[in-house]
């Protein structure tokens, strides 16, 4: 005999132990290393999301410092000696002068008050030219109208142009940085008109940028719209190639964002935001920065593991004893569920979740139990209802018969025929689809057979005669609706139509022993009743006649209908022999009207 496996053990406390231990080891590797991940992954996010703000601080500081200089242009602009300066013929005659004098003091003053403005300059296109320094050596006026910041100017018309950093050289032998914003004076009436250049003082946006601190190594640049650098603590480095930025993912058009990439041999977080003047804001994070001590989150995921680990394996041990008990004295019970017995209880008055087992399983062994009389009283209804359907269902093919019947009478000018043959389908319609009770009286369903006779008698122009003896003492008595008519319809189509001369129907019923019996007879061609009577207690379809291919369905309903309703006792029966006819006996219990069904 082979020894057991390494985990097959006969204890079902052992088994319990050991997977418990096995799950516990596995969920605690799990969680530690998860929770490694997550705390890593939070301080990640957190730090992203703390530089997205910061980067949105200097993004905000930025727009509102260059809408402030904006409005200080348009200051600038509406000043009306500058308005005159720039509508005058000659700007150099005396008056033209003394406005260039005014205009100058004018600008001089707003320099003085703010340390963020390097210079302002108005260049008009009559040849007047004004500086805020009064000793200033502008450079020739010609000169400075193919300077870029003043052809930016004119093409964009009146909005202002905002320029990258750059060297600034409008003075001569002056050479600063500056970031600019040049902006062109509304047309005069006389087509004069001129650009107002204000120059930013660079150490402005650099203190913008530095102010904001992003770890150790964390740091801001600035980027116009054509990727051009506007400010960069390591800007001469950059430009002497000792140094690069991702420049080409930064300006992916797929909106602000943050990403990681390695430039310059480190991996670097970048966090882009967009201002409304077409600059990029972008700050650089370092991500071994961002995680910060990780062999302190390893240490405490793997302590508080390694704790929770011999905590839990020391409850699974005494688990599975507590368990062991209720657990096999629930399984006694269910192999009694298993042989059938639904009725068997468990008694475990635990609250632990066994408790909560052994009474869930009570309530489970109930439910079945209500269940499987559940579903043997929905199919019996089920069936019910079929049969119910079947019998409510009109045969195209004998309402387009008689239909045909009776437009060939009419057209042959047997108008009696048509009107009684009318009259019977009227009736016959009538009692067919009404709705009412299941079981009505016996007389109203021969009423219904005759009416049904007289139509048929008709249509096969008068093939057979029929007649009814019924006691007049059962016509009260409850029968199921609709159950003679199929019987009725077997004798003409598979006794009487196929006979060479004409036949008779007769319809008897009375009393029995145990209830009411009604026979449809015919002396029709007959068949084998053997053979009838075996597929009815099987439930198959019916040949009528040994010739026929009619599938017999409306005979099998009439039977399960009557079995359905009052038992197997009662149902159909048929008694018949070749060439002497055929005699189907239908017996049902004596209902009347006060004894209900």
């Amino acid at each position: 005999m082979k020894g057991r496996g390494l985990f097959q053990f006969k204890s079902i406390h052992t088994n319990i132990a050991i997977a418990f231990s096995c799950l516990i080891i596995c969920t605690t590797v799990i969680l530690s290393v998860n929770t490694y991940l997550l705390s890593s992954d939070a301080v990640k996010n957190n730090s992203y999301d703390y530089t997205a703000q910061l980067i949105e601080q200097v993004n905000t500081n930025i727009q509102t410092y260059i809408g402030n200089m904006e409005s200080i242009a348009e200051l600038a602009l509406r000043d009306e000696e500058l308005q005159q300066l720039m509508r005058m013929p000659d700007p150099h005659d005396p008056k033209g002068l003394a406005l260039v004098q005014q205009t100058s003091t004018f600008f001089r003053s707003i320099v003085e008050s703010r340390n963020d403005i390097a210079s302002i300059v108005f260049i008009g296109t009559n040849g007047a030219l004004v500086s805020d320094r009064g000793d200033a050596r502008l450079k020739g006026y010609n000169e400075l109208l193919n300077q870029d910041w003043y052809k930016s100017a004119k093409e964009a018309g009146s909005q202002s142009v905002i320029s990258s950093s750059r060297v600034q050289h409008i003075y001569k032998n002056e050479y600063r940085w500056v970031v600019s914003i040049s902006r062109q004076a509304q047309t005069a009436a006389d087509g004069s008109t001129g650009v107002l250049l204000v120059d930013l003082n660079y150490n402005v946006i650099n203190d913008l940028c530095k102010q904001i601190h992003m770890g150790n190594r964390g740091y801001v640049f600035l980027l116009d719209p054509r990727g051009d650098l506007i400010f960069h603590p390591q800007q001469q480095l950059i430009y002497s190639g000792l140094k690069s930025e991702e420049l080409d993912q930064i300006f992916l058009p797929v909106g602000d964002r943050s990403f990681e990439a390695k430039s310059d041999g480190t991996n670097k977080i970048y966090t882009i935001r967009s201002s409304k003047y077409g600059w990029k804001v972008i700050g650089v994070n370092y991500p071994e920065e961002l995680v910060g001590d990780k062999r302190q989150i390893q240490f405490s995921a793997m302590l508080w593991g390694s704790v929770c680990l011999i905590i839990a394996l020391t409850f699974s041990i005494l688990l599975s004893l507590t368990l062991t008990k209720p657990i096999k004295k629930l399984d006694v019970h269910m192999k009694k569920v298993e042989k059938g017995d639904f009725n068997t209880r468990v008694e475990i008055e635990s609250t632990n979740e066994i408790g909560k087992l052994a009474r869930t399983f009570n309530l489970m062994t109930g439910k079945i139990k209500d269940l499987m009389s559940q579903v043997v009283q929905e199919q019996e209804d089920k069936r019910i209802s079929e049969l119910k359907a079947l019998q409510a269902q009109i045969h195209p093919h004998f309402l387009y018969n008689t239909l045909d019947s009776i437009i060939w009478m009419a057209e042959m000018g047997k108008m009696d025929d048509v009107i009684k043959m009318t009259s019977a389908l009227s009736k016959l319609l009538r009692f067919t689809i009404s709705k009412g009770e299941e079981l009505i009286p016996i007389r109203a369903e021969l009423a219904h057979i005759e009416q049904y006779l007289t139509i048929q008698n008709i249509r096969y122009r008068n093939k057979f005669t029929y007649s009814f003896d019924v006691d007049p003492a059962i016509m009260e008595c409850k029968i199921l609706k609709i159950v003679l008519q199929p019987l009725v319809e077997n004798a003409i189509y598979h006794g009487i139509k196929n006979k060479a001369d004409s036949g008779h129907i007769l319809i008897r019923g009375g009393r029995v022993n145990d209830g009411i019996e009604l026979q449809v007879i015919d002396d029709g061609v007959g068949t084998d009743a053997a053979k009838l009577n075996a597929s009815l207690a099987k439930g198959r379809p019916l040949a009528y006649t040994s010739t026929s291919a009619t599938s017999g369905l409306g005979l099998q309903n009439v039977n399960h209908r009557i079995q359905l309703n009052f038992g197997d006792r009662f149902g159909l029966s048929f008694d018949s022999e070749l060439d002497e006819g055929t005699t189907v006996t239908l017996r049902m219990p004596e209902l009347m009207e006060d004894k209900g069904e």
